[in-house]
């Protein structure tokens, strides 16, 4: 197996070239606004994009993705290959080194001990991990030595680089968490809100929901970096104001995710403080059915569990109907312009992996009302349709988000149009993506019929990501409601699909297998209905340099990199 390992990609040196001979913490004070707040610092107990990357300033993995895609070492003093050793030609084991001298934040030693045990950490038994996917396939993970990890797998695994790879699969300190196993891991709110870490920050305070204040880590391993002595992450508010707080008030120095419409963008961009940097991936925003009933009139704790069918939505008649009555251009007009296309697929890349599904792009009102005539649901006096007595209701929520909210206004249009009776609900981004086992409203949880958000995955190969829709990645309260099967799919076929592209080494039908399960996931199911392909954009201001967009790992991969520039 033949990979190229590259430390950076080319537009990332040039954008550090100016700061190679800084010193550390030179350039004084950096703000950064997640206006989707982080509840929690350990990207092993939430799905929430906002905590992921809020934690990669601290956490770091064996390896990283840069902006190309491409593999490169972080904690690791190379990407094991076939020609370099570290792979074994049969790919059933893989040896990673740490570089030397290696030293958390608190200044103790970063050991093989630590990588060892973040995996144990993230399968402990009676625990809830979010990132259980990328340690499917492995046998053991041993330490021969303080900075060797030999990690074994099951069979040939033919993409090894899944276990401590990218912001979704850090390594923890195990003095810190080595009484956070299992059960007892959402308990640990010191450590899980302030992690010791290896990357270029280390927590100073946090508050949930709101504010991670951070200083330069003073044992970080190149003595010139970061430049920014301290950092603020803010949370809160919308995307629209956190994009005005770059590029109209000169307030904050970085906006992640602003979802403003085309028209607002060239608005801001007039005013000369900041730009947007924007760049297609793999996030897709996508609606979530709901297979499992989420009725408050059941006892909590069996509510969207596998223990009860949803009443309407286990009709495939009306899953495909709803999918149907959309019209993904006029969302993609409204809500991204140049910076969305209409998707019917739920992995849009890379090109190798992408589905040519194309069956939904072109909405079809006539033939979902039809479907759903056939299928018995028909139109009562209200105009509600009805099967059985029981009224077509959907429960739809997503988070608080302007372009969110519109999409939620146009769909409830269409599906009204065709005879449902929809209910809109949203929920304060920092919990609906945060990673509270005890709150109604993560979208873990699912307390709805059906919700809508995006999500991507760490570098270019689909594999762990589509193996989340495992029958063994459905939340629960067995899990803590960590897993990332949220609509509650369940199918043996799949799972042994999944068990195949583990074990495929051609990337020709790994190709395949990803389709496969793609179109099972949406055209074939309809469980996942795609809407748009989304391009990441976030706002920078004109004075921060060193920004370059990565969207196949955390938007802040190279934070350490950045600089003032006036």
């Amino acid at each position: 197996m033949k990979l190229k390992a590259t430390l950076l990609g080319a537009a990332a040196i040039l954008a550090m070239a100016g700061a190679a001979f800084a010193e550390r913490g030179s350039d004084g004070h950096v703000n950064v606004l997640y206006w989707q707040a982080p509840s929690i610092l350990n990207p092993y107990l939430s799905g929430g994009t906002k905590d992921l990357e809020s934690s990669s300033l601290i956490l770091e993995p064996l390896a990283g993705f840069d902006e190309k895609g491409a593999l490169f070492p972080r904690l690791a003093t190379e990407i094991p290959t076939v020609e370099n050793g570290g792979l074994a030609k049969d790919l059933t084991s893989i040896t990673w080194k740490l570089k030397p001298d290696l030293k958390w934040s608190d200044g103790t030693p970063v050991t093989s001990a630590d990588v060892k045990f973040s995996y144990d950490y993230c399968k402990a038994p009676d625990g809830g991990c979010a990132q259980a996917s990328k340690y499917e396939g492995i046998k053991s993970v041993e330490t021969p030595d303080a900075t060797t990890v030999v990690v074994t797998f099951d069979a040939p695994k033919p993409n090894p680089y899944l276990a401590f790879v990218g912001a979704t699969s850090p390594i923890i300190q195990k003095a810190q968490f080595e009484k956070c196993l299992g059960a007892a891991a959402p308990t640990c709110t010191e450590a899980n809100n302030g992690p010791i870490g290896t990357g270029p920050f280390k927590v100073v305070s946090f508050k949930t929901n709101d504010t991670v204040e951070l200083e330069a880590n003073p044992n970080y391993r190149d003595p010139a970096k970061p430049a920014f002595a301290t950092m603020t992450l803010k949370g809160g508010g919308d995307a629209e104001a956190a994009a005005r707080a770059v590029m109209e008030t000169g307030e904050f120095d970085y906006a992640w995710n602003t979802q403003v419409n085309p028209e607002l963008q060239t608005q801001m961009t007039a005013g000369g403080k900041g730009h947007f940097v924007n760049g297609f991936g793999t996030l897709v925003e996508r609606i979530e059915m709901n297979l499992t009933d989420p009725s408050s009139d059941l006892p909590e704790g069996e509510r969207s569990t596998v223990k009860h069918p949803h009443p309407i939505l286990s009709d495939i008649n009306v899953r495909k109907a709803l999918s149907m009555a959309i019209d993904r251009q006029a969302l993609v007009d409204v809500g991204y312009g140049t910076a969305g296309q209409p998707t019917c697929n739920l992995v849009p890349a890379p090109e190798a992996y992408a589905s040519d599904n194309t069956g939904c792009l072109k909405q079809d009102m006539a033939g979902a009302k039809k479907l759903l005539d056939d299928a018995g649901w028909k139109p009562g006096a209200d105009g509600i349709r009805e099967k059985d007595g029981k009224k077509l209701h959907i429960l739809f929520q997503t988070s608080v988000n302007p372009v969110r909210q519109d999409f939620q206004s146009l769909i409830k249009s269409w599906w009204t149009d065709l005879g449902v009776d929809v209910e809109l609900k949203s929920v304060d981004a920092s919990v609906f993506f945060g990673g509270d086992a005890g709150s109604p409203d993560t979208f873990q949880k699912f307390y709805a019929d059906v919700e809508m958000y995006a999500n991507n995955f760490d570098g270019t190969d689909p594999e762990a990501y589509l193996a989340g829709y495992k029958c063994d990645k459905i939340p629960s309260p067995a899990t803590q409601w960590q897993g990332e099967n949220i609509n509650r799919f369940c199918n043996a076929d799949y799972d042994k699909l999944a068990a195949e592209m583990s074990a495929t080494a051609d990337i020709a039908k790994r190709g395949e297998l990803a389709k496969k399960m793609n179109d099972m996931l949406t055209k074939d199911s309809m469980t996942i209905v795609p809407l748009v392909d989304r391009g990441r954009l976030s706002a920078t201001s004109n004075t921060l340099g060193g920004v370059v967009l990565n969207v196949w790992d955390s938007e802040l991969w190279n934070a350490q990199d950045w600089t003032r520039t006036k």
